[in-house]
């Protein structure tokens, strides 16, 4: 007996029920342990960072690595699942701040740098229970109880070792550098991480006029963003190969590029003009005098960066804040003004502003500039600029000394492997990563914070020689605490307790200390290939065969220049070569209005919730099939349930209608043989479509077009499984004897079944379990194979004819809707195209009992009983055509549509000659439109067409009533609550209409209700139904009763 399912049961009832399945078989590990000697497929996880809460864009860069992982496992690989947390750096460290109510890194030092980061260690699993939770409830298989961590010491000795061969190439460097720095953090920030905090703002640009010291009433005119640098300015800088000119406007002489005379308000009159090397060195009078200079200052320099794009050509310098001014202040030996702190505040050398944060002083010192005349003009201006990616605050451009990892001398090599690398999609690879890479930068390696992965440099304190360590053990031997104590292998390496080891230094005998920063923590992440697997002093003689590169990675979009670029150029810097061949990127999820998601908007879902109440199959699923994963994936619970009552619900009802009847007749398909040879034409039909199925799907898949795969499963499981098989296969099934035929289509929709069960498997993993069980194929879908596609069962020819009779149906049940006309009335005669002829003829009475029709008639295509009106779509048609739009309207309503519907058809282009002009229209910029025809209901789909006579005569009435009585007749059966097979007796009071259609169609409807007799009643009191506008009365009972 198959067992039944309970169509009412709830998602998460029965994805426990598989779930408990799964924990007591040990499936998951199975799935591996099963594969065992066949072809590694290599997966890394991305590590989450465990202090923040999942959300819905987890399920999906989740169900994106499932889908993959179990597809590769049924494919034939042995796929090896390790999760990963990431539990250094910054997220962490703002976590813990707002915990304890510290607002800076000088709080944070108050506070104690170990009882600090003792903090940060206890809060990195905050929500691992949570995370653990969705894990499980989704159905993501992967090794949550072996996991790498980013702050265990045989993690960071891996990655130590990666930095000491780094160290050692003259790989890392200290260099003094303008950097992206967050006042807010206290730290400097790679190019990577400044990639992902862009935000758009508004920001005061004013003109400045700085007075020339060589001439009277004349001034230099520069423009800038950065109010706060004008207190650090000591240069100005031109183009040399520029026309620049010298103007009288508003009563003053002003210098500027000749190009940019527009910025002027009002007339000028040009005086004199000179290129821009004219004005190098040209002194000027200083705008601010807080910080004393001990270099010469405040003239003109040249510099190739400046632009004609915007400002007025001439450039405000400032060699602390700026990358380009701090290379002309190289080139012209400029004093370095820095008079910002850490924090980003103006130090007490700058008067009024002293301890107020840098881009909060800019009103004031605007306002200063006005009150001074010194300023020509103040706009705000909107543009993107660089935030801190964790706590948001903006960065600053600040003059620091940081360690730097040599990443441009591997440009190139960065470049060629990522050629390699197959980007799903492509374009993510080729542009927005590609171009990331061109303009590569230094890897900006330090960070001034506690907690994270020391960097492991010591440096000397007499003779400043440095010094790197690569292991636990060679820490042991060198090290030693500051009392002469001894430095054990296993110390803890984080700070502080790693601050207190001390070296000798092999060049001068003198201390060494540990240089205080720690490392950006996308280092740690980006080493996880290496570092997961403690490599090389664990696995390192099976690390190059079976643990490195990753056949795959995936994650969102946003990792695009934060850890799917520390992976390349960690592995690429250290192994020559890509740690991963293939990554699958999606974007982000908004919510259904196409609005970010987030908890302030109040539009944010909680995963665990939604799986509560639709359960995981219907939201992965949902999450594939509404649009590819790189696109932005707008997420609507509303999609969700429509997936739970078509697809989900579709399935379930096929299946119990399976295992309904085949109990009824004892039918176990395991006494029969697989194979897929079939006699009957629609079987035949079903089993070509399903193998053409397998070969997209596995296409698709390969491919990861997950929204292609699942969208033609769902098809073919609702469009021909259910709403063409099984109805067309209804009556087989209702047979009372158990005949070959029966048997055939028992074995046919059980196969189909399994195979569906197997194919969906790695989409919607629960619903596949249940399915694969219930129909005793196995003891899991996920230790079987992945279907595979027999071409010597496709019959294209079959499956063409087969489509175009579902379409006349689909177009004849689709004028029936439009008329009015219920389906259970029968109507004389349906016309179609001729060149359905062939395909039709061989299914005639399919067509003819799916449409209610009795006869077929088919239509020439030179024969005028159809004609057509070609309507312009002027909203497509008007921006390509504009004045045109008229002419083309009037010409359309004067030719043969004929021509425009051929061409179409054959997806080519419709072209005439108007006015001497070519016109070429696609399919999309014209409305095809029936002539209305009396009598008759048109409904058209591309290049065929249907048309219902309408007309009913009394004999078609009458059939009409007899086949609704039917219908009254099971629903009454139904409602009652009867068994399929139970035997029932009839009686009705009708009138004389109704009387003559049971008279003339009793034997039908006795058939078809299994009804022993169907007698009149003279009894008022019975039941009154409608049967098309007539009242009966009806009495359905079982027989016997």
């Amino acid at each position: 007996m198959y067992k039944s399912i309970d169509l009412k049961e709830s998602p998460r009832d029965l994805e426990a029920r598989v779930r408990q399945y799964w924990q007591k078989h040990n499936t998951a590990q199975k799935s591996i342990d099963f594969r065992e000697g066949k072809p590694q497929f290599i997966f890394y996880e991305g590590p989450p960072t465990a202090n923040g809460k999942p959300g819905i864009h987890h399920v999906m860069s989740r169900t994106l690595k499932d889908v993959v992982c179990r597809y590769k496992t049924m494919t034939g690989h042995q796929v090896k699942r390790k999760a990963g947390w990431d539990t250094h750096g910054l997220p962490v460290e703002i976590e813990v701040e707002k915990i304890l109510g510290l607002e800076d890194k000088k709080g944070i030092e108050e506070y104690g740098v170990e009882a600090f980061c003792k903090e940060c260690r206890n809060s990195v699993f905050s929500y691992e229970k949570l995370w653990r939770k969705m894990t499980e409830l989704m159905a993501y298989w992967i090794d949550l109880d072996n996991p790498y961590i980013t702050l265990d010491n045989n993690y960071i000795e891996s990655v130590w070792w990666i930095l000491n061969n780094f160290f050692e190439r003259d790989l890392i460097f200290k260099e003094h550098k303008i950097v992206p720095y967050c006042p807010s953090c206290g730290t400097p920030l790679s190019s990577h991480e400044v990639a992902q905090g862009y935000k758009d703002v508004e920001d005061p640009s004013v003109y400045v006029r700085f007075k020339a010291l060589d001439a009277e009433n004349t001034y230099y005119l520069a423009w800038t963003t950065t109010p706060w640098t004008l207190i650090s300015n000591v240069a100005l800088a031109v183009h040399p190969d520029e026309d620049y000119v010298l103007v009288e406007h508003q009563g003053q002489k002003l210098y500027l590029a000749e190009a940019r005379l527009s910025v002027l308000d009002g007339e000028y009159d040009i005086l004199q003009r000179m290129k821009g090397k004219d004005l190098e060195h040209r002194r000027y009078e200083p705008l601010f005098n807080f910080v004393p200079v001990d270099k010469e200052a405040w003239f003109i320099g040249c510099a190739d960066y400046v632009t004609m794009s915007d400002g007025t050509g001439i450039v405000h310098t400032a060699p602390a804040f700026g990358a380009d001014d701090y290379s002309l202040g190289q080139k012209y030996n400029l004093p370095f003004v820095n008079p910002v702190d850490g924090e980003g505040k103006f130090t007490e050398l700058v008067g009024a502003w002293a301890g107020v944060f840098v881009k909060a002083a800019d009103k004031d010192i605007i306002r200063h500039l006005k009150e001074s005349g010194i300023l020509y003009r103040r706009e705000q201006i909107k543009h993107n600029y660089p935030h801190c990616w964790r706590c948001t605050s903006p960065l600053i451009y600040y003059a620091r000394e940081s360690w730097y990892i040599r990443t441009t001398l591997f440009k190139e090599q960065l470049l060629a492997e990522n050629r390699k690398i197959n980007w799903y999609p492509s374009f993510v690879g080729e542009k927005r990563f590609g171009d990331w890479l061109e303009n590569n930068v230094d890897w900006a390696l330090s960070r001034d914070r506690f907690w994270g992965t020391p960097l492991n440099i010591w440096v000397c304190d007499d003779c400043g020689h440095k010094s790197s360590i690569g292991s636990r053990k060679e820490l042991a031997l060198r090290g030693r605490k500051a009392d002469g104590a001894a430095v054990t292998e296993v110390m803890e390496l984080h700070r502080p307790y790693i601050d207190e080891v001390l070296l000798n230094c092999d060049k001068c005998g003198g201390t060494m200390h540990r240089t205080p920063e720690v490392i950006d923590c996308w280092f740690d992440s980006g080493s996880m290939p290496f570092a997961q697997w403690h490599y090389p002093f664990e696995n390192a003689e099976i690390f190059d065969t079976e643990l490195f590169p990753a056949d795959f990675i995936s994650e969102g979009i946003d990792q695009t220049r934060g850890w799917f670029y520390s992976m390349l150029t960690i592995a690429t810097l250290l192994k020559g070569k890509s740690s991963y061949k293939s990554c699958l990127v999606n974007d982000l999820i908004l919510d259904k209005k196409g609005q970010k998601m987030s908890k302030t908007r109040g539009n944010s879902e909680d995963p665990i919730d939604l799986m509560d109440n639709y359960g995981a199959d219907a939201i992965r699923w949902y999450l594939l099939e509404v649009s590819p994963p790189w696109v932005p994936t707008r997420f609507d619970v509303d999609g969700v349930r429509e997936i739970l009552s078509k697809f989900v619900g579709t399935l379930k009802n096929v299946y119990s209608f399976y295992a309904t009847y085949a109990n009824i007749d004892s039918f176990d398909a395991s006494g029969y043989p697989e194979d897929w040879q079939r006699e009957a034409e629609i079987d035949r039909w079903i089993i070509s479509r399903l193998h053409s199925l397998i070969a997209e799907v596995r296409e698709h898949t390969e491919n990861y077009e997950f929204t292609k795969s699942v969208r033609a499963i769902q098809d073919f499981v609702i469009d021909e499984l259910s709403n063409w098989y099984v109805r067309r296969s209804r009556r087989r099934f209702w047979s009372f004897d158990l005949d070959q035929d029966k048997v055939e289509a028992y074995r046919t929709l059980h196969m189909v079944l399994v195979e569906i069960a197997k194919l969906i498997a790695p989409f919607v993993p629960y619903l596949s379990e249940e399915l694969f069980q219930n129909l005793g194929a196995g003891e899991s879908v996920h230790l079987a194979d992945y279907p595979r596609s027999d071409s010597r069962f496709i019959d294209t020819a079959l499956e063409s004819d087969m489509q175009a009779v579902i379409d006349v149906v689909s177009l004849g049940r689709t004028a029936r809707g439009e008329a009015n006309i219920k389906i259970r009335q029968p109507l004389g005669e349906m016309h179609v195209p001729a060149k359905l002829r062939s395909a039709l003829e061989k299914m005639l009475p399919l067509v003819q009992e799916e449409v209610n029709i009795h006869k077929i008639s088919y239509v020439e295509e030179d024969s005028d009983f159809v004609q057509y009106d070609l309507k312009p779509q002027f909203k497509v048609m008007g921006p390509k055509y504009g004045k045109q739009m008229k002419a083309i309207a009037a010409f359309l309503e004067t030719v043969d549509a004929a021509p425009a519907l051929g061409a179409f058809a054959q997806n080519q282009a419709y072209e005439f000659e108007l006015n001497s002009q070519k016109i070429s229209l696609v399919a999309e910029d014209l409305l095809v439109q029936i002539r209305p025809r009396e009598g008759y209901q048109f409904a058209t789909m591309k290049d065929i067409f249907v048309a219902l006579d309408t007309s009913l005569d009394e004999a078609l009435l009458r059939e009409g009533y007899a086949r609704e009585l039917v219908n009254k007749i099971q629903f009454s059966r139904k409602d009652q609550g009867f068994e399929i097979m139970d035997r029932i007796l009839v009686k009705y009071s009708a009138d004389s209409e109704i009387e003559a259609a049971i008279s003339q169609y009793g034997d039908f409807i006795k058939s078809e209700t299994l009804a022993d007799e169907i007698s009149r009643c003279a009894d008022k009191d019975l039941p009154m139904i409608d049967i098309n506008g007539r009242e009966i009365g009806l009495l359905v009972q079982k027989t016997g009763v």
